[in-house]
């Protein structure tokens, strides 16, 4: 299912998967793959264990969104999330989608009735006091969403800085901010999940957050509508957030054995350049298993290769350090 890809998508540039990341690991040992797994499965609950990546300064605050559906947009946000934590990050998952699919691959209760993004966008609830914390991840926190949130976008119409309610909650939570401001309980990660549109809620995620992370996938339609939401990402730099930067490109559902999937990794990166992770996501059928199970990939199947590479995106991720 999944390949080894040795092909250049660009000079300098080579696209990892995880039969790469296997062998280049921390204690690889091509003999012993069970153990590699084991390793990986107590690494994913061990958020202080080896691996750890150094915490940023200040709290980054990274919105998730693509207005493709199917592209790995949530996929790719709980588990990033997840694997944030395994390498020691304090993280913070805002569901903005009301489908709710982030809050069911985190396991937190999102029933109609729990408080929810929809308190603090319509009712203006502390984020503080919606948030849950996370059974699989001690320092993860999610703010789950419920289908009240359906109806957000038409009772926000009338309200007065409908596009910024986010902003001010997340900026209002006591433990967002710089180290010297919040100290050492201060989120490391704020990330937003954001809907398949350019809709109210993820304007309100766009004029809130200070990075975007936009998931392609690897296939021929990838690109459709990549302009239009680009397009709105300068519209809000211009208007309502200047902080806003296209930081990260991350390409999914990525198999090595196409050319199409090599072609338009290598047009994203001759388009984008070094924002584009270095890692791509595999297909994985674990990674599309994990949710039914009320899970990440990070701990469902933490040696298969879709959580490899999540680690690995994670960690690079990490690595880089918000932008200037």
């Amino acid at each position: 299912m999944v390949s080894r890809e040795t092909t250049q998508s660009g000079p300098g540039f080579v696209v990892r998967t995880a039969a790469d990341l296997a062998e280049s690991g921390p204690g690889f040992d091509e003999t012993t793959p069970l153990a590699r797994a084991a390793e990986h499965s107590v690494l994913a609950r061990n958020t202080t264990g080896r691996g750890a990546a150094p915490r940023p300064e200040r709290t980054r605050v990274m919105v998730i969104a693509n207005q493709k559906g199917g592209v790995g947009k949530t996929t790719s946000t709980v588990n990033l999330a997840a694997a944030l934590a395994q390498i020691g990050q304090r993280v913070l998952v805002i569901d903005l989608d009301p489908q709710g699919n982030a809050s069911t691959a985190l396991a937190v209760e999102h029933q109609r009735g729990v408080p929810s993004t929809y308190d603090i966008l319509v009712d203006g609830a502390k984020l503080e006091d919606v948030a849950q914390p996370s059974p699989d991840f001690p320092t993860m926190s999610v703010v789950p969403a419920t289908i009240d949130l359906a109806g957000a976008e038409i009772e926000l119409v009338s309200v007065v800085a409908r596009e910024s309610r986010l902003q001010r909650a997340i900026f209002a939570h006591p433990r967002v901010g710089t180290a010297d401001e919040v100290g050492e309980e201060r989120f490391d990660y704020v990330l937003v999940d954001c809907p398949p549109s350019l809709g109210l809620l993820t304007l309100n995620a766009l004029v809130a957050g200070e990075e975007m992370m936009i998931p392609i996938q690897a296939e021929y339609y990838a690109l459709e509508g990549l302009g239009q939401l680009l397009e709105t990402v300068e519209m809000v730099r211009k208007h309502l957030n200047q902080r806003l930067n296209v930081s990260t490109i991350l390409i999914t559902m990525y198999d090595g054995r196409t050319r199409l999937a090599s072609g338009v990794a290598e047009e994203v990166r001759e388009h984008f350049g070094d924002t584009v992770l270095k890692t791509a996501i595999p297909r994985s059928v674990r990674v599309s298993e994990a949710p039914s199970y009320g899970q990440t990939v990070m701990t469902y199947d933490p040696g298969s290769p879709g959580a490899l590479s999540y680690l690995e995106a994670a960690r690079e991720m990490a690595s880089r350090g918000a932008p200037a």
